[in-house]
């Protein structure tokens, strides 16, 4: 279920397993809404009065804090990217121009930890086409083609292939540079 989740945009093998981790099993909510509020990611209500009265504050941050901040982290990733054609994406910097950047994050985010539901809930990958028809009740995701999921899934293998090499890369450098540099003469006396 973690490859099949990181088929989503901006999300990679720790938020899939964090994600997993924290969420247990899909079953047990009903909708999206509910996994959000679990996670903090709906707004507080201070209501008095009547409908007209109705003011919605910033997010609760009730529920777990590591994977808030990782699924925060992933709409900002989702944002920084230029050429996304991903609807996700584009419905984020709308939001972002009309209400702002910060506002935008926090509804990316809330937004792909219902995608992200709805993906294991319904034993599917991460289709923007879906994404992009799917209305705003949440109709569930249409059946997809064996080989949808496993083009999707190969997809998914080269991301985390590509990001372990990067990994890799980086610890050798960072060895290269630890063999490269002299030892001093007063850490090799106390190395005798």
């Amino acid at each position: 279920m973690i490859a099949r989740l990181t088929t989503a945009p901006g999300v990679g093998l720790v938020i899939a397993a964090a994600f997993v981790s924290v969420v247990d099993e899909a079953k047990r909510f009903h909708h999206a809404y509910q996994l959000a509020s679990y996670l903090g990611l709906v707004p507080l209500e201070d209501t008095t009065g009547g409908r007209d009265k109705r003011r919605l504050g910033s997010i609760t941050k009730q529920g777990n804090a590591y994977l808030r901040a990782l699924l925060t982290q992933a709409a900002h990733t989702i944002l920084r990217h230029k050429s996304s054609g991903d609807p996700l994406g584009r419905w984020a910097k709308a939001i972002a121009e009309r209400r702002g950047h910060h506002i935008a994050v926090v509804a990316l985010a809330r937004r792909l930890s219902g995608v992200l539901w709805a993906m294991w809930r319904d034993g599917t990958v991460y289709d923007a086409q879906i994404a992009a028809t799917a209305s705003a009740k949440g109709l569930r995701l249409q059946a997809q083609s064996v080989e949808q999921q496993a083009q999707s899934m190969k997809e998914a293998a080269v991301k985390a292939r590509r990001r372990q090499r990067s990994i890799d890369k980086g610890l050798g450098a960072a060895a290269a540079t630890a063999r490269s540099r002299p030892v001093s003469t007063s850490r090799r006396a106390s190395m005798h």
